[in-house]
């Protein structure tokens, strides 16, 4: 696998991991404190999978800011939160991924992410085709009026991968301990939406911030099977 350095896009800063000729675009928003766990990431998914991928992360300025999909004043005060969900999309699907194609060919595309990542990437899902899957690693889908907005927009993705650690939903703090039933309920959605053998929940060990390079890698791993 061959790791190229940070390079601008459009101006964003992006992190490319992968094959010289990939088969698959793997697109990860990322937060400045996923950095140091990112090439760590890349390996252990090369070390999952024969297909011949490139991870492409982007570096936000600010991950609340640029991904949340709406207000949530449990999650963020300011007042730009919620307004520019859509700009993060429309940069990936206008930008950066015409970019990619340019250089690597018209690929399929994997929209993946941790925490407020994966919540985009499902969120994201459903406004759009470009993406065949879905890689949602502890997904905040404890955001309020998530369950709504899932009953009423079915992704577009072909495959959904949702993990949660163990002990995510034993917590004090009454807003975040619904992960775990909102998890439970999108999986079940998922199930009539794209049918069972076409979405997965996994069980991690630990808490939010266990092994977050692991977490992401397996999802990406059972997506890229799914292709």
């Amino acid at each position: 696998m061959s790791i190229t350095d940070s390079i601008l896009i459009a101006g964003r800063k992006c992190r490319l991991f992968g094959a010289v000729k990939p088969a698959c675009f793997l697109i990860q928003p990322s937060a400045r404190h996923e950095t140091p766990t990112l090439e760590e990431e890349a390996r252990q998914l090369s070390a999952l999978t024969s297909t011949p991928f490139l991870l492409v992360t982007i570096d936000l300025e600010d991950w609340i800011v640029d991904l949340m999909p709406w207000a949530d004043r449990n999650i963020s005060r300011d007042e730009a939160a919620g307004k520019h969900g859509q700009e993060t999309l429309q940069y990936i699907l206008q930008s950066l991924i015409p970019w990619l194609e340019q250089r690597y060919g018209s690929l399929p595309a994997i929209i993946g992410g941790y925490s407020l990542g994966a919540l985009f990437a499902l969120w994201a899902s459903a406004r759009t085709d470009r993406f065949r899957a879905v890689a949602a690693a502890s997904p905040s889908v404890w955001i309020k009026d998530w369950i709504p907005y899932a009953r009423k927009n079915v992704p577009l993705a072909k495959a959904v991968y949702l993990s949660l650690g163990e002990r995510e939903e034993h917590v004090k703090n009454q807003a975040i301990a619904r992960v775990g039933d909102n998890l439970r309920t999108q999986y079940e959605l998922l199930q009539n939406q794209l049918g069972p053998e076409h979405c997965t929940l996994v069980w991690e060990e630990g808490n939010h911030f266990a092994d977050n390079a692991g977490r992401l890698a397996r999802a990406f791993a059972w997506c890229l099977r799914e292709l």
